[in-house]
């Protein structure tokens, strides 16, 4: 059975993209997406961190807020970059049809960097509705059943808190659970299984090969579900300092609660670092609930997304070993 142990702990991260991967090192960064059976497309890609332009982000919890931020941004130019790819690699000849003529008039190229504008702008919001004031508006629901959840004491702080931290992590993995279910997200996260995996090969100090990559472990403790799970779990804590109605406004909660996301964020971040860093009876623990939610969010490869994956990790590994964290 493949294990979580290994030889070295390095910095090399990355995240799977539409039939790619992108690969994150110390010094480059670079996407690896499949355009056809014998030709894998490479380019690296960068962004202006946060950290370059200010050092007070380098500092512990602020680092965290400013890690999450920048990593959207690559992942998102990363996205697009795989997008194109696809898009390039399926082309048929076909007559377009008179709607997709006036998007091209309008448009031309910028067409699917509009619909991922605008995609996201949607997400968003649906994320922020579904994720806060969905659970605030259904505990006050429940309210007028529950004696316990009444009022706006410690008791109803605390069950509030609950509620709205248990049914995030529900919806969260109802969400996982659906896409999983859909074609194009089931490769996505078999290619995030070959990320996973290749890592693992090279943290193992295994000659990066199909063979040595497809025995190892598809869980990895720095993964960004376990990020995600992280801070969920961590904002049930953050809620407790959050009245049940600040300033007697019910609507405020979740407000307040998303204006304390980077606090979730900064501690979930450290808490990552410290699992990824150390194997004990502690970080294990802190690590479970994420690495049982990566058995959704990470499929068996096959051969084609592990070398993907491994030609990715080649390019971003340094020579002089600045991505080595310890041994």
């Amino acid at each position: 059975m493949a294990k979580n142990t290994t030889k070295k702990i390095t910095s090399i991260g990355g995240s799977a993209l539409i039939e790619g991967i992108m690969m994150r090192g110390p010094k480059r960064t670079t996407v690896c997406v499949r355009t056809a059976p014998d030709k894998i497309y490479s380019e690296d890609i960068s962004i202006n961190t946060i950290p370059s332009k200010c050092k007070l982000f380098k500092l512990p919890f602020l680092r965290g807020i400013a890690g999450l931020i920048d990593s959207m941004r690559l992942s998102y130019k990363a996205l697009m970059l795989s997008a194109d790819k696809a898009i390039e690699s399926t082309e048929i000849e076909e007559e377009p049809s008179k709607f997709e003529k006036w998007l091209d008039d309008k448009f031309g190229d910028k067409l699917v960097k509009v619909m991922m504008v605008i995609a996201s702008i949607l997400g968003v919001a649906l994320a922020v509705g579904l994720f806060f004031f969905v659970p605030s508006f259904l505990f006050d629901l429940s309210a007028n059943v529950v004696p316990a959840f009444k009022g706006d004491g410690g008791n109803a702080v605390f069950w509030k808190s609950v509620f709205e931290g248990v049914l995030k992590i529900v919806l969260f993995l109802l969400y996982i659970i659906v896409c999983s279910q859909m074609t194009e997200m089931k490769r996505v996260f078999m290619y995030h299984g070959a990320e996973h995996k290749t890592i693992f090969c090279y943290e193992n100090e295994e000659e990066l090969t199909v063979e040595n990559v497809k025995k190892q472990s598809r869980f990895h403790p720095r993964c960004g579900t376990s990020f995600m799970v992280l801070m969920l779990i961590v904002g049930i804590l953050v809620g407790l300092f959050v009245p049940v109605a600040p300033f007697g406004i019910g609507f405020l909660r979740p407000v307040f609660k998303i204006l304390l996301l980077p606090v979730s964020c900064g501690i979930g971040y450290e808490l990552i670092k410290i699992c990824g860093k150390h194997d004990n009876a502690a970080t294990r623990i802190i690590a479970a609930p994420g690495l049982w939610a990566q058995r959704i969010t990470t499929k068996e490869p096959d051969d084609t997304m592990i070398e993907v994956a491994i030609e990715a990790i080649k390019a971003v590994i340094p020579e002089d070993g600045s991505d080595i964290v310890s041994k």
